[in-house]
């Protein structure tokens, strides 16, 4: 796995060998990504580099940087690519569309979603009757103005809180009592590229105590390692934040390993599509042929589930470039007809918001356990076919979210934040005592850690999926131990995979992990739990130069 990883990062130009690394183009796009955003843009600025956006949510910059600049190797450099929406995957076509919520089996007058904001990340709402007074707020971070040009964002944000109001109630969205936040990042031709998504993540984490969904229907095709691809990161950056994110698998289906970025993340809920046929019924529900399915080129296996997302009726954006591309899937005057993962996945983010409405103390994590728990089966849908765990049952989803188990996971993620908060300082004493090749100190501060932290820690890391794992341990030189300057991957991790993978608080993650790249030097091997963590103290010694496996 770490040639494949390796031969990704050649192609992308981030560094594969020890050293700083030079930057081949003249001029270049990048995002620079490290231990935090002050400290990315001072070291482009003291390359000669110049700083296009501070990026907190990943801990870096969007930057220009010069032909020949170098930076170190604490920082990691993914250079700009073009994202697209996640296209329709049978836009037109003759057949009947489907009223969501009678194939998901709500009322047709439930107002699903009060007291729930839904951001959707796309390419804009276009002023619409179903959506008057739906939409809280507009961010246009494409300097094109408000609307839809292309048509995607309407569509997405019609299936999650549209009124139906233009059709008596019969294209009535899954939470119509949910509002909408339109954070535009894509222009009229569906385009956007990696800088421009971040600032809309951005934008939702400055305001997250105003968002509880995010919806991104985005296909990025990303070669990187979800581990150290920026987008991929900043979602989950949100997740941790509180912030439930829900992407599709993509319409690059249906051969295995067809999931696409960010779908391809274990952490967020990745939705598939399921073809309804037509009916309300459910057992002759199948995989849509164009559901990306996994297992990912990592080994995780995506989609979590599948949602209706075949021949889905949503709001139309008049004069958009897929409404003139495809009268034929005009369904009166208002409505547009499509097939996707994005449809699912926007399905699959009101039914979120409809289960954050109910009980809004659930956390992702209990909102992803929540909606996988509570699928329907059907002989179309199974795991080998690309369905994950089954269909989503949004009216199982509702009545079950109120006494969902919440507390004893809600409980020991506070006691567990609180726990290194307390220790924080004693976490800096470690992570320098390593970063100084200080065995016998970094030996001294774990011992002096809470029994709390060393448990919290031999959690963390068993909880991470074994592609995870592996990647990590087969990234990481021991040699680093020596002093070798050849641990980027494992700074990579540890300023973003690591802390914004478990415990991206905006206090202690950046002062006593994400700050420093202890990590880089002590986790070499997929079983270090067993021997080290596991026991009451660092053995530093004991397993410094076990051989990667």
């Amino acid at each position: 796995m770490a040639t494949v990883i390796a031969a990704a990062l050649a192609v992308t130009g981030l560094p594969v060998a020890a050293g700083a690394h030079p930057v081949a183009a003249a001029w270049r796009d990048v995002v620079v990504t490290g231990s935090d955003a002050d400290g990315a843009a001072r070291a482009v600025e003291a390359a000669g580099g110049r700083v296009v956006a501070k990026l907190p949510v990943v801990r870096g910059v969007a930057a220009r940087l010069a032909q020949g600049s170098t930076l170190d190797p604490a920082w990691s450099i993914a250079p700009e690519r073009e994202i697209t929406v996640a296209e329709a995957a049978t836009p037109g076509g003759t057949a009947g569309g489907v009223a969501v919520r009678q194939m998901l089996g709500l009322p047709a007058d439930g107002n699903e979603g009060r007291g729930v904001t839904v951001a959707v990340v796309d390419t804009g709402i276009a002023d619409v009757p179903d959506l008057a007074g739906q939409v809280a707020d507009r961010v246009d971070l494409t300097d094109t103005g408000t609307g839809d040009g292309y048509g995607h964002g309407t569509f997405m944000a019609g299936l999650i809180a549209a009124s139906g109001r233009a059709s008596g109630g019969a294209y009535r969205g899954v939470a119509p009592g949910a509002k909408l936040i339109d954070v535009k990042v894509a222009d009229a031709d569906g385009r956007t590229d990696l800088t421009t998504v971040l600032r809309g993540l951005q934008w939702v984490s400055d305001h997250r105590e105003d968002v509880q969904v995010v919806n991104l229907s985005l296909s990025s095709n990303s070669p990187l390692p979800y581990q150290i691809d920026p987008l991929t990161q900043a979602l989950e950056s949100l997740w941790h934040q509180g912030v439930m994110v829900v992407v599709p698998s993509g319409n690059d289906g249906p051969g295995t390993g067809t999931v696409t970025s960010p779908g391809n993340d274990p952490l967020l809920l990745t939705t598939g599509g399921l073809d309804a046929e037509g009916t309300a019924g459910r057992g002759d529900d199948v995989v849509g042929t164009w559901s990306g399915r996994g297992p990912t080129w990592q080994g995780d296996a995506k989609p979590d589930l599948v949602a209706v997302g075949g021949h889905v009726v949503s709001l139309r954006s008049p004069g958009s470039v897929v409404d003139k591309g495809n009268p034929q899937a005009r369904v009166g005057n208002g409505y547009f007809r499509g097939s996707g993962t994005s449809m699912a996945a926007a399905v699959t983010s009101g039914v979120a918001a409809g289960a954050l409405a109910v009980q809004p103390r659930l956390r992702p994590d209990a909102v992803k356990n929540l909606l996988t728990t509570t699928t329907y089966a059907s002989a179309g849908l199974s795991r080998a076919d690309g369905g994950g765990a089954g269909g989503l049952d949004a009216s199982r989803v509702l009545r079950s979210a109120s006494g969902w188990r919440v507390s004893k996971a809600q409980k020991q993620y506070d006691d567990d934040t609180a726990t290194i908060g307390r220790d924080a300082s004693r976490w800096a004493a470690f992570s320098k005592a390593v970063v100084d090749g200080d065995t016998d100190g970094a030996e001294r501060a774990w011992k002096k850690l809470t029994p709390g932290s060393r448990d919290w820690a031999a959690r963390a890391w068993a909880q991470l999926d074994p592609a995870a794992r592996a990647w990590a341990a087969r990234a990481w030189a021991a040699r680093a131990w020596a002093g070798d300057d050849g641990e980027w991957a494992a700074r990579a991790w540890a300023a973003r995979a690591w802390a914004a993978r478990a415990w991206a608080s905006d206090d202690w993650a950046a002062r006593a992990w994400a700050g420093s790249d202890w990590t880089a030097r002590a986790w070499a091997a997929d079983d270090w739990t067993a021997r080290a963590w596991a026991a009451d103290r660092w053995a530093a010694r004991a397993w410094a130069w076990m051989p990667l496996s």
